[in-house]
C-alpha cells in the first residue's frame, strides 16, 4: 500500500507545484509580509487539496488503498505544513550553506534540493498512511 499511497501523493504534489501554482504564488511565496504569507499558504492549501483528491480517488479506485480518516487528516496537515516551511526558501538555502553547496546553489541546485525535501516529506506521509 505504501507504493500506491506515495504515487498518489506524488501526483498530487506535481499537480500543485506545477500546473496549479500561479505565477504570483511562485514569485511571492517566500516573501515577507502579508503578500508572501498569503501566496505561501494558498500554495500549501493547493497541495493539501490536490493530495486529498488524489487519496480519495485512490481509496475509491484501488483495492490496496484503505485510509483512516484521522490519519489522513494528519498526513494532509503534515504535507501542508512541510510544504509551506520548505517553500519559504530559507530552509533550502540554509541546508545548501551547511552542506557547502554554494556552487551548486548558484547554478540551479536549490530547485533540486527543494523538490527532494518535498518528496521526503511525502514519503513520511505515505509511510504514516500505510501503517
Amino acid at each position: 500500500m505504501f507504493a500506491s499511497l506515495f504515487v498518489l501523493l506524488y501526483v498530487g504534489h506535481l499537480l500543485a507545484d506545477y500546473p496549479f501554482q500561479t505565477d504570483h504564488q511562485a514569485a511571492h511565496k517566500a516573501g515577507c509580509g502579508r503578500e508572501g504569507w498569503t501566496a505561501n499558504l494558498t500554495h500549501a492549501a493547493t497541495h493539501v487539496a490536490t493530495c486529498a483528491t488524489a487519496l480519495t480517488i485512490g481509496a475509491v479506485a484501488l483495492n490496496d488503498v484503505t485510509l483512516s480518516v484521522p490519519v489522513a487528516f494528519g498526513a494532509l496537515a503534515w504535507i501542508g505544513a512541510t510544504h509551506a516551511f520548505i517553500d519559504r526558501r530559507w530552509p533550502v538555502a540554509a541546508w545548501m550553506r551547511i552542506a557547502r553547496q554554494a556552487g551548486w546553489a548558484a547554478n540551479g541546485g536549490a530547485a533540486h534540493v527543494d523538490q527532494t525535501a518535498h518528496i521526503a516529506a511525502l514519503a513520511v506521509a505515505a509511510l504514516c498512511l500505510s501503517v
